[in-house]
């Protein structure tokens, strides 16, 4: 892609989300998520393979769904109060077609089906876009709307994800599918975490987009597209495979590494609430999501690749530098012990 195009593409990218974010007025909030999601589709089919306009065409016929949804819930809410403010209260109707679009956007189960598709018909780097920078602007959306939501909707909408993300993930064998199926299950926690508390709900989103763009960077540095490639990137670079099968312990919210965090505050929460039988309930949907992530990690690090191969040996190409990979290499093992000042700070 010619260069001029891609940083007009990236700037009305970041554009579109800071304006959604910084918004309070319902028909600039759309603005804003119209103007990311026209951005976003360039660079999903940049590559005019059939599978990328298939991922391109399946991502504008939702993200066009939802936005609508989104402008009829907030002219209902308009109709009914009088108000085009996000932060005013709104009507249960109103709230409940809202937190449905804004569902849809992020990929949220049970209208999720979307997610995993496009991720695979698009590149690693704009899998990587999708699963973190897309997040921001219906997450500050549903921030902005926090005390106004139907607790026990999300609540439902965090463990069904959970539960989803979990579970289907089990049987893939695409790096894409399995990152879009934990970003789901992710997604499921940020959303309980959302009925504890904002800074709860902002550390979690840190900490998982610090983990997914350390995974991600790493799938982009060994062109890792299946489990089975991953078999033979070991002589890439062994430090950066070991690396990996740690962070993929960190994704599965395993201590003393930095994704234990989220799920150790979040559980901590809803005991002290009482909700005792959903704090079970999710950290026994996370065992799934582990179980997927230390098959990962067993191809990673704990097996060695043939002697004599017939595939071609990625470890022959000079790889391409990521200076970004150890700082977020890092932060997504070892934040653990500043897990007070983190979320005292937020």
């Amino acid at each position: 892609m010619n260069p001029l195009v891609l940083s007009i593409l990236i700037s009305s990218l970041s554009t579109g989300t800071i304006i959604t974010m910084s918004s309070h007025h319902w028909l600039l909030a759309w603005f804003g998520l119209e103007m990311n999601t026209l951005a976003i589709i360039p660079l999903i089919s940049k590559h005019h393979h059939p599978r990328a306009t298939e991922a391109a065409t399946k991502y504008f016929l939702i993200q066009a769904a939802a936005a609508a949804t989104i402008l009829f819930a907030s002219t209902l809410n308009a109709w009914t109060s009088g108000q085009w403010s996000i932060l005013h209260p709104t009507s249960l109707p109103a709230t409940l077609l809202m937190l449905v679009a804004l569902a849809m956007k992020l990929g949220l189960a049970p209208v999720h089906a979307w997610y995993p598709e496009v991720l695979q018909g698009t590149t690693l780097t704009t899998a990587l876009l999708m699963a973190t920078w897309q997040k921001l602007a219906p997450l500050a959306l549903l921030l902005m709307m926090y005390n106004h939501l139907p607790q026990n909707t999300l609540l439902t909408l965090g463990l069904l994800s959970a539960c989803i993300g979990g579970w289907a993930g089990l049987n893939q064998t695409q790096t894409r599918k399995i990152m879009a199926f934990s970003s789901i299950a992710h997604m499921g926690w940020l959303l309980t975490a959302l009925i504890l508390s904002q800074s709860l709900t902002t550390l979690t989103l840190l900490i998982y987009m610090l983990m997914t763009t350390a995974m991600f960077l790493t799938l982009i540095f060994t062109t890792t597209k299946t489990i089975t490639d991953l078999g033979t990137t070991w002589t890439n670079s062994p430090t950066l495979l070991t690396i990996s099968m740690i962070i993929l312990m960190s994704l599965g919210g395993l201590p003393p590494l930095t994704g234990f965090m989220p799920k150790w505050l979040i559980i901590k929460e809803l005991t002290a609430l009482q909700l005792t039988p959903l704090a079970t309930a999710l950290a026994m949907a996370s065992l799934p999501s582990l179980f997927f992530y230390i098959r990962m990690a067993y191809f990673t690090t704990l097996t060695t690749p043939p002697t004599t191969t017939t595939t071609e040996q990625k470890w022959r190409h000079t790889p391409q530098t990521l200076p970004p990979l150890p700082l977020t290499m890092t932060l997504a093992t070892l934040a653990l012990p500043i897990t007070p000042l983190l979320y005292h700070s937020l």
